[in-house]
C-alpha cells in the first residue's frame, strides 16, 4: 500500500505540469534491497558449516586418540589386537599423503607440468622428510606410551617454531602484536616443563603402569613436536616477504613437489613403523597374527580408521568452505580453536556417564579406596578393577580402554590427587599457546571469493593434528596487507573497468526496455554516492545498433529508422522512471561509421549508442563485436598507454575541466580513459550482451568474481533463462535448464565450457587481445566451412579461439540473465539451423587440435577430449537413436513386431529428408511442424504404454522401465538442487514429447539447409512492408485455372517503358537529351508523366541512360556482396516474397544512389529535437526540482533543499508562465534569462541560511538542468582511427558474383558431405539393430533376471539386444557423470552465493565534506586519481 501511495504522489506531481503524466515502469526498476530469506540462509549455512567443522574435527582428533590408546603397550587388548590398531594408526598418517599424491599427480599429468629447480626441490624434500619423521615418531612411538589426556595436550606444542619465526622476521604490522608469539613460546615452554614434572611425580608416587624410561619418551616427544612444527615454516616467511624469489619459483612447480614429497613422507612413515616395531619395540610385529585378528577388533579398528580419515578430510574441506563464504570467525576460527577443549569435554562427559556401566563400586570396597593419608580416592578401586572386566560390546571396549588410560594419570595417585592439576595446567598452557600463536585467524577478513591457495600455505593437512594444521596453515599475509584507509578491513580488491557492449538488430520496444533497464540498474548500483560497497569497478555502456538509417522516400534524406527512434524513446522513458526527469547531458556525434549518441546516466556513468550505417561499415553481430573490441581494447587501450593522446574536451558546457564560472572540476563520468591508465588489460572486462538481455547487478558481479579469482579465466558465462510464452518457449525452458544443469556444469568441472553465449558473457581484455584470437576473429569468411563456423555461431568460435590459446572459459550458475526465446516454430527452427552446424564445426575444430590445445590449456586434458568425442558421437547418432525410440513406441503402443516397427519408424525421416532437398524452407518447416505434432501424440501414448507395461509386468526393473524411472528421478533430484528453478520440471513432459522434433527433424532440417547462411531470425518486417509498397503503381493477383499469377507494376518499370517508347518513336531524342537537356529537369518531367509525384533525383543521368541489365549490375555493385549473397539464400528461404523483391530491384538501386548525395547531418536534427523535450516548460520544472534534490542529497539539509526547490520553482513560473506553453521548448534567450534569475534566487536563499559554501554546487545543478543537447564531431585522432579501422577490417564486403557462386557451390558440397556422413552412420546403427531384431532374441541376447517390486526374483528372464543395452548403459553413464559434476558444481555455487549475499548491498551512509575542494568526482572510485598538466593536451 505504501508503494501505491508513493507512486500516486509522483504522478500527482507530474500531473500539475502536463496533461500526459503517465509513464511506463519496467519490471526491476525499483531499488534493490536485501532479502530477508537470503540473510537467514547466509546465517543458517554459516552456522551449519561451523558446526560441521567442529564435529568433524572432534571426530578426527577423538578417533586418533582412541586408536593410539588401543595400540598402547599398557592397553587391555591382546597383542594381536594392538598390532592391528598400530597398523591402522600408521595408515591414518599415510591417508592424507595419498590424497595429495593423487590430486597433484592428476594436475601434473593432465593440467600443467613445470620442471622443478633441483636445489629448491631438495630443500623441500629435506624439510618434508624431517616433518614426516617427527610426525611418525610422535604418533607411532611416543603417543602410545602416554595416556590419552597427555596425548590430547602435547599436540599443542607444534606451534612453537611458527611463533619463533614470527618474532624473528617481524611479520606484524603493529609492534605491540609481537606480544602474542612471545606469550605463545612462554606458554608452550611452561607446558613442556609441566609435562616433565607431571611424569616425574607419577613415577615417584608409584602411579600404576608408568614407564621407567619416561624421560626418554618425553624428550623424544618434545623433539618430535619441534620437527612437526617445521611443517608450517613457509607461513611467516611469506608474510615477511623473505626469500620471495624461492617461494615464487616454488609456486610454479608445487604440484610436482607434492608428488615427490607425498611419496617421500609415506616412505618415512612406513619406515619408522617398520624399524621401530621390527627391531626396537619390545612387542615386535608378527605378520601371521594379522590373519588371526577377531572380527570384533577388526570392526572397531576399521570404524575408527575411516572415522579418522573422513573426519580429517571433512574438517579441512569444511574449514576452507567457511573461509570462502566469509564466515571465518563463526565457521572456522571458533570451531577449530575450540576443537581441543570440545574433545576434552566430550570425553569427560562420556567417562562420567559410562563409568558406572563399567564398574558398580560396592560399598565394601570403600576401605580399599582410601589413600595413604586417609582421604577417599574412588579411582583407586575403580582403576584396580578395570583389568578384570571382560566386555564384548565395541562401545564398552572403547570406554574401557579410555578409562584405563585415564587411570595412568595422577588421578590414580595413591598419595595425593592434586598433582593432576599439573596435567590440567599443562593442557591449558598448550591450548593458550596455540591460540596466541594463531591469533591472526580471529581477525582475517577475506575477499568475497578467494582461491584456496590464497587462504592456506599448504595443500596438505596433518590428520594427526587437524586443528593445529588448519590454524597454522592459514596465511598470516592475508591480514598484513591492509588498506591504508582502514586497517581493520581486508585487502582491497583491485579496481577494474567493465565495458557493457550490447548489439542490436531489429529489437522491439519491449526488448530494448529490458536491456536499458538493466544498464540503469547497474548505474544505480555502482554510482549512488550515499552507498559504499566493496565492488570496485568503473563501467561504460555501449550499444551498437545495426542498420540504423534509412532513406526517406519523400525528401531523399538519410534519417534514423524506426528502431533507433524506439531506442531513443526507451532511453528517455527509462531515465524518467529512474530519476523522474529527462536526461541531463546528451551529445550527438557524426562518425565515419554513422553516428553516436552519448548520454550521461543519472549516477554519472556514460551510455554510448553507436548507430551503424550499413553503407559505411559491415553489418551483423560479429562485425559489431570486432568494432567494439578494436575501439575499447585497441583504441582506448592505446590512448590509456599514451596519456598525451587524451585531449581536453572543447565543449565548455559539459565534461570540461573548467566550468563557465571558472571553477575547476570534473563533471559526471568525464572520461574513463584517464582511469584506464591505472588499470591493466587483465582487469579490463567486456560484458557481451544482446539487445534483449535482462540482468541484475549481482549477476555481473558474480561473473567478475570468477575472472578476479583465476588469472587464466578468459571468459565466464551465466545461467541464461529464455522468456516468452507458448509451447516452443516451454520446450526451450526445460532444454536450457537441462543444458545448464548438466552439460555446462560437466564442462566446467571436467574441463572448460565450450560456448560462452554472446547474450550474457564476461570476457577478459587481455585474453581477447592475445595472439590468434582477436586478429583471427577479424578473418573474413571465404570458404564454405568458414561461413558455417565463423558467421553462424560467432560466440562459439570466439570461445574456441580462447580455448586453443590456453584460456579457461567458466560457468557461474548463480549469475542469472533473461533473454527472449523464439516463440514461433519457424523462428525456432531457423535459429537452430544456424546453431547446429556451427556447434558441430567448432567442436570438431577443437577436437582436431586437441593435442595442441591440451599442451596449451591446463584446464583441458585428454580425458576431457575423450568426453567431448563421446558427446559428439552421441549427437551424431541422435537421429538413429530417436528413430529406434520411436520404433519402440510403435512396438509398445500398437504391438507391432520389432523389425516392422523399425521400418515404419524410419520411413518418415527419410521422406522428410527428401522433402528438405527438394522443397523450399518454408514448406520444410510446415512439414516438420505437422510431423512434430504427430510424433508428440505418439510419444504421449508411448509414455503411458511404458507405464502400463510396467504395471502388467509387475515390476519396473526392466531396461525400459529402469531407464524411464531413473531419468525421472535424476531430473527431479536435479531440479530440487536448483530450488529457484524447480518450476522448470513442469516443462519436462513437453520436452519429452518433443524429442523427435528436436533431435530428429531439426537435425535433418539444419543439415540439409546448411548452405543457407542468412540469419533467419529478427527479419525486418517493417522494411519488407516498406520495400513492397514504395513505388508500386499496380499490384494484382490473377487466378487462372489452378494457377495464381501475381502482376506488379512499379514506377521504375513504367519509366523504363516510357523511355523505350520514346526511343522507338524518336531515336534522336536520346542524343539530344545528352547534349542539351538538364538531367534533373528530365527526371522531373518523367516523374510528372508517371503521375507518382516523386521528388527529383540528383546525379541519375548515368542510370537513366543505361540499359536495364547495366542498371542491375550497377545496383549489385552498390549493395554489399554479403547482403547480396544472403539475399540469394533468402530467396530460397522466403519464397513468398520473391516476386516482390524482384520487381523492386530498380527501386532499391534508385534509393541506393540517392543515399550517396544526402547531406551527412540530415539525421542529426530530428534526433536533437527529440532530446530537446527536456527544455519544455513542464519538463524544465520537474528536472530542476529533481536536480536540486539530487545535488544536496548528502548534505543533511533537507529543509534547505525543499526551500530551494520551492523558491526556484516559483522563479521558473515567474519567468516562463505567461511566455510559453507547457509543451513548448524554451528558447536560448529565455534560457539565459532564466539561468541568471535562478542563480540569483539560489544565492539569496543560501545566503539567508548561511550556506554560501553550497552555492557552486547549486549553480552546477542549475547549469546541468538548462543545458541543451550538443552536436559535436570526433577528435581528429579518433576520426582517423575509425577511418583506418573500417578500411582495414570493416569495409562493406563487395565480393564478385563469381566468388559468390563458387561459395554457394562449396556450401552445397559441404552440405552433401555432412548429410552423407550423418546418413551412413545413422543407417549403420539402425541396420545393426534391425538385424539383431530379425535374428531374434533367442539367438543373440543378454538375459537379465526379472525382479519383482519386493526384491525377489520371479524366475523369468528379460532378453535385451546387446546394442540396445550398450546404448542405454552408455547414456546412463554419461548422465551419471554429468550428475556428479552437477553436485560438485552446486556446492561451490552455494559457497559463492552465500559469500556474495553476506556482503550484498552492504551500504554505509557516507557524509561528504561541505568544503568544496576544487575537484568533484561523481564517480567515487576515481578519488585516488589526480589530473595534472601532463594528462591533458591543451
Amino acid at each position: 500500500m505504501e508503494e501505491l501511495r508513493e507512486r500516486g504522489q509522483k504522478r500527482e506531481g507530474r500531473h500539475r505540469d502536463t496533461w500526459d503524466p503517465f509513464q511506463l515502469s519496467p519490471i526491476g526498476a525499483e531499488k534493490e534491497k536485501k532479502r530477508t530469506c537470503f540473510q537467514l540462509l547466509q546465517h543458517l549455512v554459516a552456522g551449519t558449516v561451523g558446526v560441521l567443522v567442529l564435529i568433524s574435527a572432534v571426530i578426527s582428533k577423538g578417533s586418533l586418540l582412541v586408536l593410539s590408546t588401543l595400540s598402547s603397550p599398557m592397553s587391555l587388548r591382546t597383542e594381536k589386537d594392538k598390532q592391528l590398531y598400530m597398523l591402522l594408526l600408521m595408515c591414518t598418517l599415510v591417508t592424507p599423503n595419498l590424497l595429495v599424491f593423487l590430486k597433484s599427480l592428476w594436475k601434473v599429468a593432465f593440467k600443467s607440468f613445470v620442471a622443478p629447480n633441483m636445489q629448491t626441490l631438495g630443500i623441500m624434500c629435506l624439510i618434508e622428510a624431517l616433518v614426516s619423521l617427527g610426525t611418525s615418531v610422535l604418533v607411532l612411538v611416543v603417543m602410545p606410551q602416554f595416556d590419552v589426556l597427555t596425548n590430547l595436550f602435547i599436540s599443542g606444542g607444534v606451534c612453537i617454531l611458527s611463533s619463533v619465526l614470527q618474532i624473528v622476521f617481524r611479520v606484524h604490522r603493529q609492534t605491540w602484536m609481537i606480544v602474542f608469539p612471545i606469550c605463545s613460546i612462554i606458554l608452550v615452554l611452561i607446558g613442556y616443563t609441566l609435562l616433565g614434572v607431571d611424569f616425574y611425580v607419577r613415577v615417584t608416587s608409584y602411579v600404576l603402569d608408568q614407564q621407567n624410561n619416561w624421560a626418554a619418551y618425553v624428550s623424544v616427544g618434545i623433539v618430535s613436536s619441534l620437527l612437526v612444527s617445521l611443517n608450517w615454516w613457509e607461513n611467516p616467511l611469506q608474510a615477511s616477504n623473505k626469500i620471495q624469489e624461492m617461494l615464487t619459483e616454488l609456486e610454479g612447480f608445487r604440484d610436482f613437489v607434492y608428488v615427490i614429497s607425498s611419496l617421500l613422507r609415506t616412505a618415512v612413515i612406513v619406515g619408522v613403523y617398520l624399524i621401530y616395531y621390527l627391531f626396537i619395540a619390545e612387542n615386535k610385529i608378527v605378520w601371521k597374527e594379522f590373519t588371526e585378528v577377531g572380527n570384533e577388533a577388526l570392526q572397531i579398528g576399521l570404524v575408527l580408521f575411516f572415522l579418522q580419515a573422513f573426519g580429517s578430510a571433512a574438517c579441512h574441506w569444511f574449514g576452507v568452505v567457511a573461509c570462502k563464504m566469509n564466515a571465518v570467525r563463526s565457521g572456522f576460527s571458533i570451531p577449530v580453536s575450540f576443537t581441543g577443549p570440545a574433545t576434552l569435554i566430550l570425553g569427560m562427559i562420556l567417562f562420567v556417564t559410562q563409568a558406572e556401566d563399567l564398574y558398580d563400586m560396592p560399598s565394601a570396597s570403600l576401605s580399599r579406596s582410601q589413600s595413604s593419608n586417609g582421604t577417599v580416592n574412588p579411582f583407586l578401586a575403580f582403576c584396580a578393577h578395570l583389568p578384570t572386566i571382560k566386555v564384548s560390546n565395541s562401545t564398552t571396549v572403547v570406554m574401557l580402554e579410555l578409562s584405563n588410560s585415564i587411570c595412568r594419570t595422577s588421578l590414580n595417585n595413591p598419595y595425593e590427587s592434586w598433582p593432576f592439576a599439573m596435567l590440567a595446567l599443562e593442557g591449558v598452557c598448550m591450548w593458550l599457546g596455540l591460540v596466541t600463536s594463531t591469533y591472526y585467524v580471529w581477525k582475517i577478513k577475506v575477499p568475497r571469493i578467494v582461491r584456496t591457495s590464497q587462504l592456506f600455505v599448504r595443500r596438505l593437512y596433518e590428520s594427526a593434528f587437524i586443528d593445529q594444521s588448519l590454524l597454522l596453515n592459514t596465511k598470516i599475509k592475508s591480514i598484513t596487507t591492509r588498506t591504508q584507509q582502514s586497517p581493520d578491513e581486508e585487502i582491497e580488491i583491485e579496481n577494474c573497468v567493465i565495458y557493457l557492449c550490447a548489439t542490436m538488430w531489429h529489437e522491439t520496444y519491449d526488448e530494448m526496455l529490458k536491456i536499458l533497464t538493466s544498464m540503469f540498474r547497474l548505474d544505480r548500483y555502482r554510482g549512488d554516492p550515499k552507498e559504499n560497497h566493496k565492488d570496485c569497478f568503473d563501467f561504460e555502456c555501449h550499444i551498437y545498433v545495426d542498420d540504423s538509417f534509412l532513406q526517406d522516400k519523400h525528401s531523399g534524406k538519410k534519417l534514423v529508422n524506426s528502431y533507433v527512434e524506439d531506442l531513443i524513446n526507451v532511453v528517455m522513458e527509462v531515465y524518467r522512471v529512474f530519476t523522474n526527469k529527462e536526461p541531463d547531458e546528451v551529445t550527438i556525434y557524426e562518425t565515419p561509421y554513422g553516428g553516436r549518441l552519448v548520454i550521461v546516466m543519472p549516477e554519472g556513468n556514460v551510455l554510448y549508442i553507436h548507430l551503424k550505417d550499413k553503407q559505411l561499415i559491415r553489418n551483423k553481430k560479429r562485425w559489431s563485436q570486432i568494432m567494439y573490441l578494436y575501439y575499447l581494447l585497441g583504441w582506448k587501450g592505446y590512448i590509456a598507454k599514451n596519456p598525451q593522446k587524451i585531449t581536453r574536451q572543447n565543449n565548455p558546457c559539459r565534461a570540461s575541466l573548467v566550468s563557465l564560472d571558472g571553477e575547476t572540476f570534473l563533471l559526471p563520468g568525464a572520461d574513463n580513459d584517464n582511469k584506464r591508465r591505472h588499470i591493466s588489460d587483465d582487469n579490463t572486462y567486456l560484458l557481451a550482451l544482446d539487445g534483449d538481455t535482462d540482468f541484475h547487478p549481482s549477476a555481473l558481479i558474480l561473473l567478475v568474481d570468477r575472472l578476479r579469482m583465476y588469472d587464466n579465466v578468459g571468459a565466464a558465462c551465466g545461467r541464461i533463462h529464455p522468456t516468452g510464452m507458448g509451447p516452443m518457449v516451454w520446450y526451450q525452458k526445460f532444454e536450457y535448464a537441462v543444458g545448464h544443469w548438466l552439460q555446462k556444469t560437466a564442462e566446467h568441472v571436467f574441463g572448460c565450457v565450450l560456448c560462452s553465449p554472446g547474450c550474457f558473457s564476461l570476457f577478459r581484455g587481455s585474453a581477447l587481445m592475445d595472439d590468434n584470437i582477436l586478429k583471427r576473429y577479424t578473418t573474413k569468411a571465404t570458404r564454405a566451412s568458414e561461413y558455417v563456423q565463423y558467421d553462424q555461431g560467432e560466440d562459439r568460435w570466439l570461445c574456441t579461439l580462447l580455448l586453443q590459446q590456453g584460456w579457461r572459459v567458466e560457468y557461474n550458475a548463480a549469475s542469472d540473465a533473461f533473454t527472449n526465446a523464439p516463440q514461433e516454430f519457424k523462428e525456432f527452427y531457423n535459429q537452430r539451423r544456424r546453431w547446429g552446424p556451427s556447434t558441430l564445426a567448432n567442436t570438431l575444430d577443437l577436437l582436431h587440435s586437441g593435442g595442441e590445445t591440451v599442451k596449451k590449456n591446463s584446464s583441458i586434458s585428454m580425458l576431457y577430449i575423450f568426453y567431448q568425442i563421446f558427446t559428439v558421437a552421441s549427437s551424431i547418432l541422435g537421429p538413429a537413436s530417436v528413430s529406434l525410440m520411436i520404433a519402440g513406441a510403435f512396438q509398445f503402443v500398437f504391438q507391432i513386431p520389432g523389425t516392422l516397427s523399425i521400418i515404419i519408424a524410419v520411413i518418415p525421416p527419410v521422406i522428410y529428408m527428401l522433402i528438405c532437398f527438394t522443397a523450399k524452407p518454408n514448406f520444410q518447416i510446415t512439414i516438420a511442424a505437422i510431423l512434430s505434432v504427430l510424433y508428440a501424440f505418439l510419444m504421449t501414448a508411448s509414455f503411458f504404454a511404458i507405464i502400463g507395461d510396467m504395471v502388467m509386468q509387475g515390476t519396473f526393473i526392466t531396461p525400459t522401465g529402469l531407464f524411464l524411472v531413473s531419468m525421472a528421478i535424476l531430473y527431479f533430484v536435479t531440479a530440487i538442487l536448483h530450488p529457484q528453478e524447480f518450476g522448470m520440471i513442469v516443462y519436462g513432459l513437453m520436452y519429452f514429447i518433443c524429442i523427435p522434433s528436436g533431435y530428429l527433424l531439426l537435425t535433418i532440417y539444419s543439415l540439409v539447409n546448411m548452405h543457407i547462411v542468412s540469419w533467419g531470425t529478427r527479419e525486418s518486417n517493417k522494411e519488407k512492408e516498406e520495400k513492397k509498397h514504395v513505388g508500386v503503381l499496380c499490384d494484382r493477383t490473377c487466378k487462372l485455372c489452378c494457377w495464381d499469377m501475381k502482376i506488379q507494376v512499379t514506377q521504375e518499370t513504367e519509366n523504363l517503358v516510357l523511355k523505350q517508347i520514346q526511343e522507338a518513336v524518336n531515336p534522336g531524342l536520346q542524343s539530344a537529351q545528352q547534349e542539351g537537356s538538364d538531367p534533373v529537369q528530365s527526371t522531373q518531367d518523367s516523374q510528372d508523366l508517371s503521375g507518382a509525384g516523386r521528388p527529383a533525383l540528383v546525379n541519375n543521368k548515368e542510370t537513366l541512360q543505361s540499359p536495364p541489365r547495366e542498371r542491375l549490375d550497377s545496383k549489385a555493385s552498390d549493395k554489399s556482396s554479403e547482403e547480396r549473397f544472403e539475399a540469394a539464400h533468402i530467396d530460397d528461404y522466403d519464397d513468398s516474397d520473391e516476386e516482390e523483391e524482384d520487381d523492386n530491384d530498380d527501386l532499391e538501386n534508385t534509393e541506393g544512389e540517392r543515399r550517396e548525395v544526402v547531406p551527412k547531418s540530415d539525421w542529426v536534427g530530428p534526433v536533437k529535437t527529440e532530446f530537446l523535450k527536456k527544455l519544455t516548460y513542464a519538463n524544465l520544472k520537474r528536472n530542476l526540482q529533481e536536480q536540486i534534490r539530487y545535488t544536496l542529497r548528502n548534505k543533511d539539509q533537507d529543509d534547505l533543499c525543499e526551500d530551494l526547490v520551492l523558491m526556484l520553482t516559483d522563479t521558473v513560473n515567474e519567468e516562463l508562465k505567461d511566455k510559453v506553453g507547457p509543451e513548448d521548448v524554451v528558447s536560448d534567450s529565455q534560457l539565459e534569462e532564466l539561468q541568471y534569475a535562478l542563480n540569483e534566487a539560489a544565492r539569496r536563499i543560501l545566503k539567508t541560511n548561511r550556506k554560501e559554501n553550497l552555492e557552486k554546487r547549486v549553480k552546477r545543478a542549475i547549469e546541468r538542468t538548462l543545458i541543451a543537447p550538443q552536436v559535436l564531431g570526433l577528435s581528429e585522432d579518433e576520426h582517423d582511427f575509425w577511418k583506418k579501422l573500417i578500411k582495414r577490417y570493416l569495409e562493406p564486403i563487395n565480393d564478385p558474383k563469381a566468388h559468390q557462386e563458387e561459395v554457394t557451390r562449396e556450401l552445397k558440397s559441404l552440405r552433401n558431405r555432412a548429410v552423407f556422413l550423418y546418413f551412413i552412420l545413422n543407417v549403420l546403427w539402425v541396420v545393426a539393430t534391425f538385424f539383431l531384431q530379425a535374428i531374434g532374441n533367442d539367438v543373440i541376447s543378454i538375459k537379465i533376471p526379472k525382479y519383482l517390486p519386493n526384491g525377489t526374483m520371479s524366475g523369468e528372464y528379460l532378453k535385451v539386444e546387446p546394442l540396445s543395452l550398450m546404448f542405454l548403459l552408455s547414456f546412463a553413464v554419461l548422465l551419471l557423470v554429468q550428475f556428479l559434476a552437477m553436485l560438485y558444481h552446486r556446492v561451490y555455487t552455494l559457497i559463492h552465493v552465500v559469500s556474495y549475499r553476506s556482503i550484498e548491498k552492504d551500504y554505509a551512509e557516507r557524509k561528504e565534506d561541505d568544503d568544496e575542494d576544487g575537484i568533484v568526482l561523481e564517480n567515487k572510485t576515481a578519488a585516488s586519481l589526480s589530473v595534472t598538466n601532463e594528462d591533458i593536451l591543451l
